[in-house]
């Protein structure tokens, strides 16, 4: 009786544990997801809805949005030729047809969403200067791209509206949805929403239609973290509304060599620091997990571009080398491990190669012992590689004696699952098919790359609403915030004759300096109408009471190096010292440095300098309320400036100048006033 008593017991235990795996697995069930489709016919079973991709009029497992990533990944991937697999591994630059603010970032009317067989194909290479021996295409034409090659993977360069960008992305999704198996496309841009000075290509679209925010360096400055993940919240609404569904961005790299280049894009000198920032924006663009409100993030550039050889950039040959003299090599990992932490959907390695390491001295890209050993099994991360733009072709530091198959060959057996800077996988497909790498290894990247776009809901709904974009994008809320941040984003390094706030009615002669080379003067005199805190401004010098001069050094594009040693002085980055002293010498002036660079200024920095701020990509509105007061600083400098021209030149590449020898400073990573009660 006590056995069956026993065994009774135990059956409905059994039971009610099988009602609760039942009832647990229905609460789980997957809502039915909003499709979106053009050409393709919709399936229905058992009351749900899905897309007929590949147009055989059942429902196959990848159509099937109830089963588990992994299924429907497999099932893809069973179907796909080896040509689809190749093109998918090939991430290509695009643009839209009558685009020709390509560089500057000025939307442009005749800009349109249009396709054409012949679009947008080009045979010529974005930095070499001279002809390459063999054709490249650096960008694919849209519909050349999707139909012949292949290709579901575009860099967006193009500036314009939102409503052309959403036109334009719903259109290409609408030629991907009518491809053989109907794989939708993600479509991938650089930073969009700062204020910044050097807009090369791969660096900055430029001033846009989106949401203004501080540069990345002027992101860090806020102090502000909270502020950051809401910043980056705000953008991932704004792309995600145009279509835009990945960022090539951010930049987790360090500005320990001040003479590097790449500085602006940076969050500062401090690993700890810039992994607090990269881990917030990685949250507030992708989520606390990828999924289908998500823009992916692809981190970069592994592992930490900042210790340079002279700063110089390897683009080019002369700059291909980078080193750690400091031995801080582990220092430089851990903005990327907190990417990682965070969820960072790809991380992207480096041009360079190191030198004088453990590691085999070839370019990132090429280097297993980076990829595979440190990236992925001793930091755990298991997303997508994505090469920087143009290894194989451009830029195979170490490697320039194999072939481009053999290049494939060895980047591919080290991890690199997405290729940038070709439209064409013509050489890849030859790599393939000569044995030199397996289909199974290729598998393995195209499900990397299946699982970001199942996860992102791209499978089920690609297409935006131009209208919600015109209203999201740049949305005053939005704006208001951006505005908030520019505030936050000024430092105030000195105050010492006290002349900070500016007493109401004080007559200020304010001028902008910034020499481009494209305007007829640097010299811009600003008489602002509003928001002037009771400030009278004056048209001369003279008749001012305190001058305010906000001066830009322009070091140049980063594609216009030359591969003589960056220079830091500001006589040497088109500022005119000898007017900067005149106007110091002459009034009580207040000094504004925009910061793209830690800039040497002893030129300047004299007795008459009593009063200095530093800028990264602000406006004018934004100086005009700190220097009256009605906003007081709050900003921290994201880097050390060096004391000379010899400190920069004795410096150590990857040690942070915060921990540099003593007399290094003039002004220290942290260093920001605010003003006294």
């Amino acid at each position: 009786m006590y056995l069956f008593r026993k065994s009774l017991l135990a059956g409905r235990a059994t039971l009610l544990a099988c009602s609760v795996l039942v009832t647990n697995a229905l609460a789980q069930k997957p809502a039915q997801p909003t499709l979106g489709y053009r050409s393709v016919k919709p399936l229905t079973q058992n009351g749900s809805s899905f897309k007929d991709l590949n147009k055989n009029g059942k429902l196959d497992k990848y159509e099937d949005w109830r089963l588990p990533l992994e299924t429907r990944v497999q099932d893809l991937i069973s179907q796909m030729t080896i040509e689809e697999k190749v093109g998918f591994m090939l991430i290509s630059t695009t643009r839209l047809a009558g685009d020709n603010s390509f560089q500057q970032g000025a939307p442009k009317a005749e800009i349109t969403s249009g396709f054409n067989e012949e679009d947008l194909v080009q045979s010529t290479n974005m930095f070499t200067r001279k002809p390459l021996p063999y054709p490249m295409m650096m960008a694919a034409g849209t519909t050349k791209g999707v139909m012949q090659n292949q290709l579901r993977h575009f860099i967006l360069r193009a500036n314009t509206s939102a409503r052309t960008m959403a036109d334009w992305s719903n259109n290409l999704q609408a030629l991907c949805e009518s491809s053989r198996l109907g794989i939708p496309a993600i479509v991938a841009s650089n930073p969009r929403n700062h204020i910044t000075i050097d807009a090369s290509i791969g660096l900055s679209v430029g001033t846009t239609v989106f949401s203004k925010w501080p540069g990345e360096l002027g992101l860090s400055a806020m102090h502000d973290l909270k502020l950051t993940r809401e910043f980056a919240d705000i953008a991932r609404q704004e792309w995600a509304a145009v279509g835009l569904r990945k960022g090539y961005q951010y930049m987790a790299d360090l500005a320990t060599e001040p003479r590097w280049q790449r500085i602006e894009g940076t969050f500062g000198e401090s690993a700890d620091w810039t992994a607090d920032m990269t881990r917030e924006i990685v949250l507030g663009f992708q989520g606390p997990k990828l999924g289908m409100h998500s823009v992916a993030l692809t981190t970069k550039h592994f592992p930490g571009g900042g210790p340079q050889v002279e700063g110089q950039d390897p683009h080019f040959d002369w700059g291909k080398n980078q080193h750690y003299p400091g031995n801080m090599f582990d220092y430089h990992l851990k903005p990327f491990q907190a990417a990682i932490d965070a969820g960072t959907s790809a991380i992207m390695p480096y041009y360079a190669k190191p030198i004088g390491t453990k590691y085999e001295e070839v370019a990132f890209a090429y280097n297993k012992g980076i990829i595979k050993d440190l990236l992925r099994d001793k930091m755990g991360f298991q997303g997508i590689i994505n090469s920087d733009t143009g290894p194989i072709e451009m830029m195979p530091w170490g490697v320039e004696k194999l072939s481009i198959l053999e290049r494939y060959q060895k980047a591919i057996d080290c991890g690199v699952d997405l290729f940038s800077g070709s439209g064409d996988p013509s050489l890849l497909l030859e790599t393939v098919k000569k044995g030199l790498v397996s289909e199974k290894r290729i598998n393995e990247s195209v499900a990397r790359l299946l699982r970001e776009k199942f996860t992102l809901g791209l499978f089920e709904n690609p297409y935006v609403d131009a209208d919600v974009a015109q209203k999201t994008v740049g949305n005053t809320n939005f704006q208001n915030r951006g505005d908030l941040a520019m505030r936050k984003s000024i430092v105030l390094l000195r105050n010492s004759a006290k002349l900070l706030p500016l007493a109401p009615k004080t007559k200020v002669y304010m001028e902008s300096y910034y020499n481009n080379g494209r305007t007829q003067s640097p010299y811009a005199v600003i008489k602002p109408q509003a928001n002037t805190g009771a400030l009278t401004f004056v048209g001369t010098k003279e008749e001012a009471d305190v001058a305010v001069l906000w001066i830009t050094p322009n070091g140049g594009s980063l594609f216009s190096s030359t591969g003589a040693p960056i220079e830091l002085q500001l006589s040497k980055n088109k500022i005119d010292v000898a007017h900067v002293n005149a106007i110091t010498s002459a009034k009580p002036t207040v000094v504004l440095i925009n910061y793209t660079s830690p800039w040497v200024i002893d030129e300047i920095d004299n007795a008459n300098v009593k009063t200095v701020l530093a800028t990264f990509g602000t406006t004018t509105d934004a100086v005009l309320d700190v220097l009256s007061g009605a906003f007081k600083p709050t900003g921290k400098m994201p880097f050390t400036t060096p004391v000379s021209r010899q400190a920069v030149l004795d410096n150590q590449s990857d040690v942070p100048g915060y921990m540099k020898p003593k007399g290094y400073a003039l002004f220290t990573f942290g260093d920001g006033l605010t003003y006294e009660k």
